[in-house]
């Protein structure tokens, strides 16, 4: 029995486990992880001191540090010295980014995704590589030496989204996911640690979360990343680095500053930390900034993501690496990727080596506008950040209803949207808003659909 007694004393947890099970810090951390799914701990919760706890179960203190630890690297858990350890906010939002299959009766507005009617280039260019006599090899295994041009078109690509590179930084990845993931694989152990926004791409959460790596919230100023707030992880969080997504930040739809790009870059080589840039969203400019890796090329991995800007299908990634880490990320991407498809690659390059990346980027572009012309038009009342050429907006809700009830409310009127807790990091407090994926709706027709009932939920919230 526990030497002091608890029984009308306040606890935030109170956990009961059989001790007969072995290893205890496992059955705790598994208790820790049930009583978060299930709701019995809410997200901000701070949970009982360490020792505390350990009295509570009369177990040893290194036992609960154990336990809490496994929670927190699988960021169910927040910890900050000197506040204590916190339910993360976004303990759930990994269970329920992506289902396997899209309700049918939802209008979606959730996913990110381009419009699907500017694809005409990409066909013309495919129709004509299969009417080719040697169309057979873009079915087989891909040469390393055979890439050589298509790295060319890799360096074209990354050009025209803000940064001069050359061929020999050039790597290929199945897609920006896969490119982040060997990233992270190859530059991380289990328990580190890596500066984010407050509000990150999920994609990146599970990511980590899969390969033990913990998120650091880092504040922002003005919906940008503050270069004082990244300084003061570096010198205080132990961060070996800083995941950024520069233009249309995911989800806030936030562009960092030319002067903030080259504070982080200098803050980076200072401290040698380094940059995963990841450049989705960078062609949605029609004068992109330049990349932070232009003022810091050789701490930053700039990830150039086709899947926004062409085609999601394509499944490609090109990623510009510093010479030092061009290694050990070339070997991540191989036990990862083994190789990229050489259909799609070639494809790729032929459409951006013929322009025809141009003419794709110019229809979405224009599909966008048109699109945000009635977000615009519907949401005129609320707070809706973003440009008119983004494929996402960042709602701002009125009243005091949070994403989450709100994301709840629109799922039941017909509407998919995705909550601010969805992306929230660490015990970060979530804003009480959601992104709106506006090119998602398959056409304007049921994008408009959408906004009618978004309108009304929104109304109604006041």
């Amino acid at each position: 029995m526990p030497i002091n007694s608890f029984e009308n004393y306040q606890m935030s947890w109170k956990p009961s486990i059989d001790k007969i099970k072995k290893p205890i810090y496992k059955v705790l951390a598994e208790q820790l992880e049930l009583d978060i799914l299930n709701g019995v701990l809410l997200p901000g919760t701070k949970l009982p001191p360490q020792r505390e706890l350990a009295d509570y179960l009369d177990l040893n203190l290194s036992t609960i540090s154990k336990a809490f630890k496994v929670c927190e690297l699988k960021g169910l858990l927040s910890a900050t010295i000197g506040s204590g350890t916190f339910v993360s906010y976004d303990a759930l939002s990994n269970a329920y980014l992506l289902e396997d299959k899209k309700p049918s009766h939802l209008i979606e507005m959730g996913a990110t995704l381009p419009d699907n009617a500017s694809y005409e280039p990409l066909l013309l260019q495919l129709k004509n590589m299969l009417q080719e006599t040697d169309y057979e090899k873009w079915f087989g295994y891909g040469r390393p030496g055979e890439s050589l041009w298509q790295k060319d078109a890799a360096v074209k690509l990354i050009q025209r989204g803000g940064f001069e590179t050359i061929v020999d930084h050039i790597l290929f990845a199945n897609g920006g996911q896969n490119a982040i993931a060997a990233t992270l694989a190859s530059l991380c152990q289990p328990g580190d640690r890596i500066g984010v926004d407050h509000h990150t791409y999920p994609g990146l959460k599970t990511v980590a979360a899969m390969l033990s790596i913990q998120l650091v919230p880092i504040k922002s100023e003005n919906n940008e990343m503050s270069p004082t707030a990244f300084e003061y992880a570096c010198k205080n969080d132990n961060i070996k680095g800083i995941y950024l997504i520069p233009d249309y930040h995911n989800p806030t739809a936030s562009c960092l500053s030319v002067e903030n790009r080259k504070m982080i870059a200098a803050l980076a080589k200072k401290y040698n930390q380094f940059i995963i840039e990841d450049a989705t969203y960078h062609l949605h400019n029609e004068q992109p900034l330049p990349a932070v890796a232009s003022y810091a090329p050789e701490q930053v991995i700039h990830i150039a993501s086709l899947s926004k800007s062409i085609a999601p299908g394509l499944r490609l990634a090109y990623l510009a690496v510093p010479s030092r880490y061009k290694e050990p990320i070339s070997k991540a991407l191989y036990n990862l990727n083994i190789s990229v498809s050489p259909l799609l690659a070639e494809l790729t390059a032929r459409t951006i080596v013929s322009n025809q990346f141009e003419v794709l980027i110019e229809r979405h572009r224009e599909q966008a506008i048109r699109r945000n012309q009635l977000v615009n038009q519907y949401l005129a009342d609320y707070t809706c950040l973003g440009a008119d050429t983004g494929i996402f907006r960042w709602l701002l809700l009125p009243g005091k209803i949070t994403g989450a009830e709100f994301e709840t409310l629109a799922a039941q009127q017909g509407v998919q949207v995705y909550a601010a807790e969805r992306f929230v990091v660490g015990n970060s407090c979530p804003e009480r808003a959601v992104r709106i994926a506006v090119c998602a709706p398959k056409t304007l027709e049921e994008l408009e659909q959408g906004l009618i009932i978004l309108k009304r939920l929104l109304n109604n919230s006041i």
